[in-house]
Parts: structure tokens; sequence; C-alpha cells
């Protein structure tokens, strides 16, 4: 056995069923010991889209994603996808190659100091610079990346390591790490103030953030707000915690979250903030969600509570047992006329947005808030919807109905591209669910060689292009602040899409009329095979 078939050991030990990446010769000795394995590869076409392909994987499955890239450029690329996976807290294994450890600092060809450029988007890092220590490297990164707040762990693998001999492998049956040890159960005392401060309450509320999926808290946390009669609002990564169309949902906070919802936010007497980090796009005022209410603030890493945010009640631990020991009282505080006060918000805003369905649309275009509320009210109960960046995941996060599926984005770091190959990960991770990727044309075009590895695979996921020939979100945010005075927005010169999905032999559709929307969605999502579909909007749209 030498380092690379150890690693590869480790991982069959980890259950690892897949493994995305791009080889290269730095990795070559582990992509060639995997061949001996029962672990599955999956060659994406970038390298960032590999941690995008393992986030999207690790999400749906609540496993561990891994990634496997070669050394100097190959590294470089994944630096995004790691970023965005750490900024939205999602478990993964990146395992890069490095050139020969004796030559590392000399600046050889393909050499990059990957461990420290990625020192800020890390959970944590290794470099092995010896082979006998890659199994208890591993179990280690394994823990790491998936408990506490989760993340990604990276592992950098010089090619000569790979290649020197194990005398002996023993695969640690657990982790102690005294510099490491996540507080997974809520303080008992501070869980004693939350409920009686609960019992007092008359606008209480609950805020979900990421931290909800990431826990598996969503089922606990929906039927403790049932049960209690407290109703609930999300951050952007936080949306499907309730479903769309619960009675106690109030929708999405923050400054493109529904109104009805910051008006909860702003009005309540006591929030409980439960796994978000109080960011500013979810919270543009933090000092008004600690001004004349109790703040609590539930969330598994310390480092969040109180960065934001004041909190009067702060909380550490694992949101599913905080909140199976908070069911544990019968709190059940009076809140009917709270109730019926957002209930009345929410059908103002409803009825003010049918208003707006009334209006005259550009001609050839769709009006893109009711393609997306047609789009995922026709998905199955249980789906999977990813959204994009730009004016197409504002739309999303808006208008889309979630039932008992997942409503996957990247909020934190925001990064165009993601849900193509996202989408690929969750529908490798369970090929019975429905999985759906919308996206902006600039987004597609910066991941759309990823259809490649779809057609490969034989990896089903239905894409939907919303189109209007400009980066959208930009041309808004300049629409606005320059007054019409667009610069660099035209993707003038963007590739046919009818002719894209006939290179890699995906069937194509097209939506330009609202009077044939039903039909076209019907025959988008009607079989289980990858489908392209563009649906043309108005440039001037804005979300």
């Amino acid at each position: 056995m030498n380092g690379a078939d150890a690693i590869v050991k480790c991982l069959e030990m980890e259950n690892t069923e897949f493994v995305f990446g791009y080889p290269g010769v730095a990795i070559c000795p582990f992509y060639n010991s995997i061949l001996n394995s029962g672990i599955k590869t999956v060659l994406v076409r970038h390298e960032q889209h590999a941690a995008h392909a393992a986030s999207g994987y690790a999400r749906l499955t609540g496993r561990v994603g891994v990634v496997a890239v070669t050394s100097g450029p190959g590294a470089t690329n994944v630096i995004t996808g790691i970023a965005t996976a750490y900024a939205d807290s999602i478990p993964l294994v990146v395992i890069t190659g490095q050139v020969d450890s004796r030559l590392m600092g000399s600046d050889v060809f393909q050499e990059a100091d990957i461990s420290g450029a990625c020192e800020s988007f890390v959970k944590y890092s290794y470099i092995v610079r010896n082979a006998e220590d890659i199994p208890h490297i591993v179990k280690e990164a394994f823990y790491i990346a998936g408990t506490g707040r989760k993340g990604p762990v990276l592992i950098d693998f010089p090619i000569d390591i790979q290649n020197q001999k194990v005398n002996k492998f023993e695969y640690p049956d657990s982790v102690s790490m005294a510099s490491y040890k996540p507080t997974v159960k809520g303080n008992i005392k501070q869980i004693d103030k939350v409920v009686r401060e609960l019992k007092k309450a008359k606008r209480p509320l609950i805020c979900t953030g990421g931290g909800a999926h990431l826990s598996g808290a969503a089922d606990v946390i929906r039927a403790f707000a049932e049960k209690h009669r407290i109703p609930v609002v999300s951050t952007m990564m936080g949306l499907g915690t309730m479903p769309t169309e619960h009675p106690m949902f109030f929708g999405m906070v923050g400054n493109n979250g529904q109104a009805y919802g910051n008006r909860a936010m702003n009005q309540a007497d006591m929030i409980l903030m439960a796994g978000a980090r109080v960011a500013d796009r979810s919270i543009a005022r933090p000092d008004e969600i600690s001004t004349n209410k109790i703040l609590v603030h539930i969330d598994v890493d310390p480092a969040e509570i109180g960065k934001n945010a004041g909190p009067t009640i702060p909380l550490v631990g694992d949101l599913k047992n905080v909140f199976m020991e908070l069911d544990k009282e019968d709190i059940r505080p009076a809140t009917q006329e709270w109730l019926d006060c957002l209930a009345g918000y929410r059908k103002e805003a409803e009825e003010a947005k049918k208003a707006k369905a009334d209006l005259v649309i550009t001609p050839g275009t769709v009006d893109p808030t009711y393609f997306i509320h047609a789009l995922s009210d026709a998905m199955d109960k249980n789906a999977v919807y990813v959204a994009d960046v730009g004016q197409n995941q504002l739309w999303s996060c808006a208008n889309c109905i979630i039932r008992e599926g997942r409503f996957f984005t990247t909020g934190g770091m925001g990064c165009m591209g993601y849900s193509v190959p996202a989408a690929m990960g969750a529908k490798l991770g369970d090929p019975s669910r429905q999985v759906v990727a919308v996206c902006g044309d600039g987004g597609f075009q910066m991941c759309m060689m990823e259809l490649g590895t779809m057609r490969q695979y034989n990896v089903p996921v239905k894409i939907a292009v919303i189109r209007n020939n400009v980066l959208g979100l930009v041309r808004q945010y300049q629409h606005f602040t320059y007054k019409d005075r667009f610069s660099v927005i035209d993707l003038t010169g963007s590739p046919e899409l009818e002719s894209i999905a006939a290179a890699y032999g995906m069937k194509f559709l097209h939506l330009n009329d609202e009077a044939k929307m039903a039909e076209t969605i019907k025959e988008f999502l009607e079989n289980d095979e990858s489908v392209l579909l563009q649906c043309d909007v108005d440039p001037n749209e804005v979300a």
C-alpha cells in the first residue's frame, strides 16, 4: 500500500460514494488507486464546478462531499468553489495534488501554495508530510468538515507522499482533538431563560437560517412552531424550513425579502434567530432587531453570536438539540392576535402582487415571477429547486413554491454559475428526486460546459435559462444608481441555446408566450430526461 492507496482506503472507510474532480499529473497516483475501489468518479469540465457539485450532493444527502483536483491551476481553480462552500457552511473534503515535497517552495512547474491561498476559506487545512499520517488526517478532516459549523477542509497531497510506502494502515475509530470540541447541546440555563421569555411574549417570531437544514432541524422547528403557534420567517438560506404556503410562514426577510416578513421582524417583541449569521443581506440594520425586543441567537458556532447584533440571550448549540429541549416545555404563548396581524400583512402584499400581474407584458416575453411560480407549482412535491445568482435568484426566492422539497442557492458568496453543477451533484445524491436548475443567461455561460458531464454520466437535470441578454442584476443596479448609464452588461454574442442543446444531445424548449406557459412547463417536467428551457424576459424587468 502506498499513500494514494491509503487515502482511497480512508475514503472507503468514510463510505464515500462520489469523488468530483479533474485529474493532472500531481494527483494521478490517487486517481490510479481509486480504480481499485467502488468509489465512483465524476469528471467535471472545470474544477470550480467540482466543488459546487460536491456541495449540491452534500446539501441533499447530509454527507460530506469529496473533491480531488491537481496542483497549480487545478488547485487555484477550485478556490471559488471552496469559498462558496465556506460561506454557506457546506461540508467538503477537498484533496489537492501537490508537487514533490522536496521541491515545495522552489516555484517548480504547477506549484501553488494552496494551503496558504485557502487559509481564510477553510475550517482547517493539512499538508501531508508522511504517508503514515494519512489515516488520522483523513479521519480528522471528515470530522471537522461535518461537525459544528460545517465547512470545507483541505488536504494538500504531494505526489511523492502519494507514492510513498505505508508500512501500517490503521483507521481510527474516533477523533479527539483538544483544539476542536464543538458544542452541540445547548446550555440548560440559557434554554430556561428562553422558555421564560417565550411564555411572556406577545409577538414572538422564529427566523431560520441555513443552519436549520445543515443540522437536520427543519422538521423539529416546524413541529415546534406549529405546536406553540409561533410564526416563522427565514433568510435566503433558510427557505424550505417551512413550506411556502404554510399558514404560519411569513416569507423571506432582508433587502430582497417579502415586505410582510420584514414587518414581522420589525414588530416582533421576541426573535429566535436560529442558525442565521445576521448578515447584511438578511438583516440590513442589525441594531433594529436587538432594540426594544428580546433577541435570542441560537447557533452552533459561538463566533457568529453577537458578531453583527448583540443578543439578549446567546445560546450556543446544535439547532436540532436546542429545539428538542425547548419543545419539552409547554410554552404556548398567546399569539392568535399576532398571527392574525401578520396574515393581514401577507394578504395586502398578495393583492398588490396580483395587481402587478395584470400589467401588460412586452410581446415575445413572459413575466419571470409568474414563470417561477408556475414552474415550482408544477414540480414534484419533494423536488429540488436550485437557483443561481442574479435577478433569477431574487425572483426565485420570492416566487418559488416549496412543499416537501428543498431550495438550494448560494447566499454567502453569491457565485454565478453555481446552479447547474450543484443540481448535478444533488441529482447524483438522490436520482429519484426531480432536480431543476434555474439560472440567467450570464450565469449559464459560466457553467454550460457541465452539460458534457451531465451527458457523460447520464445525470438528467432540468435547466431553465431566464434569458434577457444582459447581466440583469448589475443592469438593474446601474438603472437605479447611475440613471441608466449602463456599463459592461450587454451579453450580445451569446450562443443560440437551441444549438447548445443539440450539441449535447438535449431536448430544447423555448418559452416566449405566456399563453403557452402551462403546456411548455408540462413538457419540460414530464419525462426524467435532461431538458434545456429558454425563457425570454424583458431586460427592463426588475427584481
